[in-house]
């Protein structure tokens, strides 16, 4: 089973007994359609509004779990103004407005199954009112907007491989003098190189890679097996291509894993690392993934790569060979809608590209 899903499952049995019934009975509802990240982010949002209400005075119950369907019926829309004025003001952990939609998306969804879908003995709603009704909330991404927001921090086609290729001989150089960046550089320098260039060549996201195993990987077919984000099957991993380029990093990285790595029979992960004061190497973690990205794009110059944005390159690159919906499924996006953030990047790439004149 995905590692992510493991923890996040975990994490959602031990918080759901602390919820009221009738959420629990939403999370059971939801259950064969979400993924466990999802309805832990569900749970988290319910506790954040039920807790609210209980410090606002708005149910005299004692705990959020004995918060009744009576005090939510009895909100107004006054309150979830305030509700929504909390989640914006507050000094600690202040919340964007994609974030303050998703929290507000998410009890409108529970609200919703309570006055629309479940039901009592007597074939009754189990909300009598639905406030969430009246709420409008606000698209908050827009493709075109998304695409704004990415525009100029991508790496553009040449740039691809420069940036592996410094990598592989330009940062040594940069840190020629630190000798222990550059211990840890000579240790490493296959394994990252390897893994920039999987994802610059598959359009991957992090968590993709990080629970691959060695045996997901045929080299052959240049396939990745992956567990997708969203889906909620445990026991099937999605096919994913990657381009030739990445062929000869992974076979060198491959040949180097058990003799550089040194890890346990058992340890079946395809990127490893050796903790301090480990023998033997693990897993790598997503943000030893993230941190090792961000250490090379600094120096390389555009610090505000990430490994997000890697696959974000990766897939305005794909987009101006191939279609929306090659391009969807390459991603593994649920919704080409999503997809249509890398049409609006690549309007502008082919708009300079009209009047790109050789040298």
């Amino acid at each position: 089973m995905n590692l992510i899903k493991v923890k996040d499952r975990n994490e959602l049995e031990k918080k759901l007994p602390s919820m009221p019934w009738y959420v629990e009975q939403f999370i059971n509802y939801k259950l064969p359609d979400l993924s466990p990240s999802s309805l832990l982010e569900y749970i988290r949002d319910y506790d954040t509004f039920l807790s609210w209400l209980l410090a606002e005075g708005l149910s005299e119950a004692g705990s959020v779990k004995e918060v009744t369907l009576t005090d939510l019926e009895r909100l107004h829309m006054e309150s979830i103004d305030n509700f929504k004025m909390y989640l914006s003001s507050r000094k600690e952990n202040a919340n964007t407005r994609t974030t303050i939609s998703r929290k507000l998306s998410s009890l409108r969804s529970l609200f919703h199954y309570l006055s629309q879908i479940a039901e009592d003995e007597n074939f009754y709603p189990l909300l009598k009112r639905n406030v969430m009704a009246k709420v409008e909330i606000k698209r908050t991404h827009r493709p075109k907007d998304s695409a704004a927001k990415l525009e100029g921090k991508l790496l553009q086609e040449e740039e691809i491989s420069e940036f592996i290729h410094y990598i592989k001989t330009g940062y040594p150089v940069d840190v020629a003098k630190n000798k222990q960046a550059l211990y840890s550089y000579e240790l490493n320098k296959v394994r990252d190189v390897c893994i920039v260039s999987f994802i610059l060549n598959s359009g991957l996201r992090v968590s993709e890679v990080y629970n691959m195993n060695v045996d997901d990987l045929d080299l052959k077919k240049k396939l990745a097996y992956v567990y997708r984000k969203g889906k909620n099957d445990d026991t099937f991993k999605t096919p994913v291509y990657f381009r030739e380029e990445a062929v000869e990093d992974l076979m060198q990285y491959l040949e180097l894993r058990p003799l550089r790595y040194r890890p346990a029979k058992r340890e079946k992960a395809l990127f490893v690392a050796i903790a301090n004061g480990k023998k033997e190497g693990e897993r790598m973690t997503k943000r030893t993934i993230q941190e090792m990205v961000v250490k090379y794009a600094k120096r390389f110059g555009k610090p505000y790569l990430s490994v997000h944005k890697l696959r974000h390159s990766f897939a305005t690159d794909y987009y101006l060979r191939n279609d929306l919906y090659k391009t969807q499924e390459q991603l593994g996006h649920a919704s080409p809608e999503t997809t249509q953030i890398y049409a609006h990047l690549t309007d502008k790439t082919m708009a300079q590209a009209i009047d790109h004149k050789k040298e």
